[in-house]
Protein backbone atom coordinates (compact mmCIF):
# COMPACT_ATOMS: atom_id res chain seq x y z
CA UNK A 1 0.00 0.00 0.00
CA UNK A 2 1.50 3.57 -0.81
CA UNK A 3 2.70 6.04 2.19
CA UNK A 4 0.02 8.34 2.13
CA UNK A 5 0.70 11.90 1.73
CA UNK A 6 1.04 13.68 4.80
CA UNK A 7 3.13 10.95 6.01
CA UNK A 8 5.33 11.83 2.95
CA UNK A 9 5.48 15.20 3.80
CA UNK A 10 6.05 15.09 7.13
CA UNK A 11 9.35 12.75 6.53
CA UNK A 12 10.87 15.57 4.28
CA UNK A 13 9.90 18.13 6.92
CA UNK A 14 12.49 16.45 9.16
CA UNK A 15 14.88 15.80 6.30
CA UNK A 16 14.40 19.63 5.77
CA UNK A 17 15.88 20.21 9.17
CA UNK A 18 18.10 17.32 9.56
CA UNK A 19 20.25 18.48 6.82
CA UNK A 20 19.44 21.95 6.67
CA UNK A 21 17.61 21.48 2.85
CA UNK A 22 14.81 23.98 1.84
CA UNK A 23 11.55 21.71 1.96
CA UNK A 24 10.74 21.40 -1.52
CA UNK A 25 14.26 19.74 -2.37
CA UNK A 26 13.59 17.54 0.66
CA UNK A 27 9.86 16.99 -0.53
CA UNK A 28 11.55 16.21 -3.97
CA UNK A 29 14.45 13.77 -2.71
CA UNK A 30 11.41 11.49 -0.92
CA UNK A 31 9.61 11.17 -3.99
CA UNK A 32 12.60 10.01 -5.48
CA UNK A 33 13.21 7.69 -2.67
CA UNK A 34 9.77 6.26 -3.76
CA UNK A 35 10.92 5.82 -7.59
CA UNK A 36 9.18 9.22 -8.84
CA UNK A 37 11.00 12.00 -10.98
CA UNK A 38 9.71 15.00 -8.54
CA UNK A 39 7.35 15.76 -5.79
CA UNK A 40 4.38 17.11 -8.10
CA UNK A 41 4.70 13.86 -10.18
CA UNK A 42 4.41 11.56 -6.68
CA UNK A 43 1.42 13.41 -5.72
CA UNK A 44 -0.17 13.96 -9.34
CA UNK A 45 -0.77 10.03 -9.09
CA UNK A 46 -1.57 9.58 -5.10
CA UNK A 47 -4.54 12.48 -5.60
CA UNK A 48 -6.29 10.76 -8.08
CA UNK A 49 -6.69 7.63 -7.06
CA UNK A 50 -8.60 8.92 -3.80
CA UNK A 51 -10.83 11.33 -6.13
CA UNK A 52 -11.57 8.18 -8.11
CA UNK A 53 -12.99 6.92 -4.90
CA UNK A 54 -15.08 10.04 -3.84
CA UNK A 55 -16.19 10.93 -7.49
CA UNK A 56 -19.36 8.05 -7.55
CA UNK A 57 -20.29 9.30 -3.97
CA UNK A 58 -20.96 12.95 -5.59
CA UNK A 59 -24.05 12.95 -7.83
CA UNK A 60 -25.53 15.42 -10.29
CA UNK A 61 -28.23 17.69 -8.08
CA UNK A 62 -25.82 17.26 -4.90
CA UNK A 63 -24.03 19.68 -2.46
CA UNK A 64 -21.11 17.92 -1.40
CA UNK A 65 -17.99 18.80 1.09
CA UNK A 66 -14.87 18.18 1.51
CA UNK A 67 -12.78 18.97 4.61
CA UNK A 68 -9.57 18.24 5.93
CA UNK A 69 -6.90 19.89 7.94
CA UNK A 70 -3.81 22.10 6.10
CA UNK A 71 -1.69 19.28 4.07
CA UNK A 72 -4.03 16.83 4.02
CA UNK A 73 -4.91 17.08 0.95
CA UNK A 74 -8.90 18.60 0.42
CA UNK A 75 -7.84 21.07 -2.40
CA UNK A 76 -5.27 18.62 -4.23
CA UNK A 77 -8.51 15.86 -4.16
CA UNK A 78 -10.81 18.41 -5.42
CA UNK A 79 -8.98 19.48 -8.17
CA UNK A 80 -8.56 16.82 -9.06
CA UNK A 81 -12.17 15.63 -9.21
CA UNK A 82 -12.84 18.87 -11.09
CA UNK A 83 -10.05 17.25 -13.98
CA UNK A 84 -11.90 14.33 -13.92
CA UNK A 85 -15.45 15.71 -14.91
CA UNK A 86 -13.69 17.68 -17.53
CA UNK A 87 -12.09 14.95 -19.06
CA UNK A 88 -15.38 13.15 -18.98
CA UNK A 89 -17.04 15.69 -20.99
CA UNK A 90 -18.84 17.67 -18.37
CA UNK A 91 -18.81 21.55 -17.94
CA UNK A 92 -16.26 22.24 -14.88
CA UNK A 93 -15.22 25.02 -12.78
CA UNK A 94 -13.42 26.19 -9.77
CA UNK A 95 -14.03 29.00 -7.81
CA UNK A 96 -11.53 29.89 -5.65
CA UNK A 97 -10.90 32.46 -2.45
CA UNK A 98 -7.95 31.00 -1.05
CA UNK A 99 -5.54 31.02 -4.62
CA UNK A 100 -5.05 33.78 -7.01
CA UNK A 101 -5.52 33.15 -10.62
CA UNK A 102 -1.79 32.13 -11.74
CA UNK A 103 -1.50 30.07 -8.32
CA UNK A 104 -5.00 27.79 -9.18
CA UNK A 105 -3.94 27.18 -12.77
CA UNK A 106 -0.14 26.02 -11.92
CA UNK A 107 -2.30 23.93 -8.94
CA UNK A 108 -4.54 22.23 -12.06
CA UNK A 109 -1.47 21.62 -13.64
CA UNK A 110 -0.06 19.12 -11.33
CA UNK A 111 -2.78 16.69 -12.53
CA UNK A 112 -1.80 16.49 -16.01
CA UNK A 113 -4.35 18.69 -19.14
CA UNK A 114 -5.85 21.51 -17.56
CA UNK A 115 -9.06 19.93 -19.78
CA UNK A 116 -11.88 22.96 -19.56
CA UNK A 117 -12.17 23.86 -16.37
CA UNK A 118 -13.14 27.31 -15.96
CA UNK A 119 -11.58 28.98 -12.88
CA UNK A 120 -12.41 32.45 -10.98
CA UNK A 121 -10.30 34.35 -8.14
CA UNK A 122 -12.81 36.97 -7.77
CA UNK A 123 -12.99 39.00 -4.50
CA UNK A 124 -16.71 39.02 -4.74
CA UNK A 125 -17.23 34.90 -4.68
CA UNK A 126 -20.45 34.20 -2.99
CA UNK A 127 -23.46 31.37 -3.23
CA UNK A 128 -25.10 34.34 -5.56
CA UNK A 129 -22.01 35.34 -8.13
CA UNK A 130 -21.30 31.08 -8.77
CA UNK A 131 -24.86 30.65 -9.33
CA UNK A 132 -25.26 33.84 -11.38
CA UNK A 133 -21.72 32.78 -13.41
CA UNK A 134 -22.61 28.90 -13.54
CA UNK A 135 -26.51 29.56 -15.11
CA UNK A 136 -28.68 26.85 -15.53
CA UNK A 137 -26.07 24.10 -16.66
CA UNK A 138 -25.49 20.98 -14.96
CA UNK A 139 -21.95 21.79 -14.12
CA UNK A 140 -19.46 20.21 -11.62
CA UNK A 141 -17.96 23.56 -9.34
CA UNK A 142 -15.89 23.47 -6.10
CA UNK A 143 -16.27 26.58 -3.97
CA UNK A 144 -13.07 27.23 -2.32
CA UNK A 145 -13.82 27.53 0.65
CA UNK A 146 -16.51 27.53 2.46
CA UNK A 147 -15.22 29.52 5.61
CA UNK A 148 -14.27 32.58 3.31
CA UNK A 149 -18.06 32.69 1.57
CA UNK A 150 -18.53 33.82 5.50
CA UNK A 151 -15.86 36.70 5.81
CA UNK A 152 -17.52 40.01 4.01
CA UNK A 153 -20.35 41.68 5.58
CA UNK A 154 -21.85 43.04 2.65
CA UNK A 155 -22.67 39.06 1.61
CA UNK A 156 -25.54 37.11 2.79
CA UNK A 157 -25.23 35.30 6.11
CA UNK A 158 -23.24 31.58 5.23
CA UNK A 159 -26.26 30.10 6.39
CA UNK A 160 -28.16 31.78 3.88
CA UNK A 161 -25.55 31.03 1.13
CA UNK A 162 -25.29 27.08 1.58
CA UNK A 163 -29.46 27.60 1.70
CA UNK A 164 -29.09 29.27 -1.59
CA UNK A 165 -26.87 26.57 -3.48
CA UNK A 166 -28.22 23.78 -2.55
CA UNK A 167 -31.63 24.94 -3.61
CA UNK A 168 -29.48 25.31 -7.03
CA UNK A 169 -27.97 21.79 -7.19
CA UNK A 170 -31.56 20.44 -6.70
CA UNK A 171 -33.15 22.73 -9.55
CA UNK A 172 -30.11 22.33 -12.07
CA UNK A 173 -29.06 18.65 -11.25
CA UNK A 174 -25.32 20.55 -10.86
CA UNK A 175 -22.75 19.01 -8.02
CA UNK A 176 -21.08 21.72 -5.74
CA UNK A 177 -18.24 20.68 -3.80
CA UNK A 178 -17.56 22.99 -0.95
CA UNK A 179 -13.80 22.71 0.45
CA UNK A 180 -13.70 23.27 4.41
CA UNK A 181 -11.49 23.80 7.02
CA UNK A 182 -11.39 21.59 9.91
CA UNK A 183 -11.35 23.50 13.52
CA UNK A 184 -7.69 23.31 15.18
CA UNK A 185 -8.60 21.59 18.25
CA UNK A 186 -8.64 18.34 16.00
CA UNK A 187 -5.45 16.58 16.06
CA UNK A 188 -6.28 13.16 14.78
CA UNK A 189 -6.17 11.27 17.51
CA UNK A 190 -9.24 10.01 17.37
CA UNK A 191 -8.81 8.58 14.13
CA UNK A 192 -10.44 11.01 10.96
CA UNK A 193 -12.47 14.54 12.04
CA UNK A 194 -15.91 14.26 11.89
CA UNK A 195 -19.12 16.93 11.46
CA UNK A 196 -18.31 18.16 15.02
CA UNK A 197 -14.69 19.47 13.89
CA UNK A 198 -15.83 21.75 10.87
CA UNK A 199 -14.67 25.24 11.99
CA UNK A 200 -18.08 27.46 11.77
CA UNK A 201 -17.80 30.70 12.78
CA UNK A 202 -21.39 31.10 12.14
CA UNK A 203 -24.10 28.70 12.54
CA UNK A 204 -24.95 26.19 9.30
CA UNK A 205 -28.17 23.53 8.51
CA UNK A 206 -25.20 20.66 7.57
CA UNK A 207 -28.50 18.69 6.66
CA UNK A 208 -28.26 20.16 3.71
CA UNK A 209 -24.65 19.14 2.91
CA UNK A 210 -25.64 15.83 0.85
CA UNK A 211 -22.20 13.94 0.97
CA UNK A 212 -19.50 15.46 3.58
CA UNK A 213 -15.73 13.90 2.55
CA UNK A 214 -13.16 13.81 5.24
CA UNK A 215 -9.33 13.45 4.89
CA UNK A 216 -6.50 12.57 7.16
CA UNK A 217 -3.53 11.31 6.69
CA UNK A 218 -4.08 9.40 3.25
CA UNK A 219 -7.81 8.05 4.80
CA UNK A 220 -11.03 8.85 3.97
CA UNK A 221 -14.49 8.65 5.13
CA UNK A 222 -18.10 10.04 3.38
CA UNK A 223 -20.78 10.43 4.96
CA UNK A 224 -24.22 10.77 4.09
CA UNK A 225 -26.55 13.13 4.97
Amino acid sequence: MPIPIPVLKRQARALSRAEGIPLHAALDRIAQDHGHADWPRLTARAIPALAARIQPHLPRGSLGLIAARPGHGKTSVALSLAQRTAKAGRRAAVFSLDYGAAELRTRLDHFGSRASIETDTSDDICADYVIDRLGPDPTFAVIDYLQLLDQRRDQPPLADQVAALHAYVRKTGATLLLISQIDRRFDGSAGLPGQTDLRLPNPVDLSLIDRAVYLHDGTLRIDAA
